[in-house]
């Protein structure tokens, strides 16, 4: 015998069924004249060539009416609208032209402001790429490197150099080694250190209670 509960649900499931459109005899498939494009706005799966719904098919004629290339005018590389002819639409290469009618004239444009050219190619070898005396060219050319003012900056730098070829910096060199002034610091006759550093560490050993004589305890 069936519960309450069982008897509810039959009756619920009896409104629902009452309520579908689709039944035992005529189910929802992709068969269904819901689910193909007949020309309702129900049905979208392809049928006899057409797919989607009125709406869809309305809207599909419109854009492809609208569209300026088709099966007789496929757009590709080789279209009139994808290739550079002198309009603004194409800009793939045709003969020795590339880009769009502005493309090219701004080409022309920054080519005529541009003093390099096949008669005048830039490369290592271009009198504005060599230093040879101008402010332009800084690559070397006889002995010399940088442009004019990179030359006078490294003479001037040179001349304040106290160091030079017959004046060569190195660890024997007076400056570098503790001589009693303050410049050399490099051990020298058991001495190490600048002058100050010397006279500081006096000071320091004279303040030590601790030294030679008296060592510190090691506990």
């Amino acid at each position: 015998m069936a519960t309450q509960l069982e008897i509810i649900a039959e009756q619920q499931r009896l409104e629902h069924l009452a309520r579908n459109t689709y039944i035992d005899n005529k189910s929802y498939s992709s068969s269904h004249e819901n689910a193909l494009s007949d020309g309702d706005e129900k049905g979208k799966g392809e049928n006899v060539n057409n797919i989607g719904s009125s709406t869809d098919i309305q809207t599909r004629i419109a854009s492809v009416s609208r569209n300026i290339y088709s099966d007789q005018n496929a757009y590709n590389a080789n279209n009139k609208n994808a290739l550079s002819d002198g309009d603004e639409k194409g800009k793939g290469q045709n003969g020795y032209n590339i880009g769009s009618i502005t493309d090219i004239q701004e080409r022309n444009n920054l080519l005529s402001r541009n003093v390099y050219g096949k008669a005048n190619e830039y490369d290592s070898n271009n009198k504005n790429a060599l230093s040879d005396g101008d402010p332009k060219g800084k690559g070397e050319y006889n002995n010399q490197v940088g442009s004019s003012v990179d030359i006078l900056n490294r003479i001037d730098n040179v001349n304040r150099n106290t160091y030079n070829e017959s004046n060569g910096y190195s660890s024997n060199h007076p400056n570098a080694i503790s001589d009693g002034d303050e410049k050399g610091k490099g051990e020298n006759d058991k001495l190490i250190g600048s002058a100050t550093d010397i006279r500081n560490r006096n000071e320091s050993v004279v303040r030590n209670k601790y030294g030679e004589t008296k060592r510190y305890p090691d506990f």
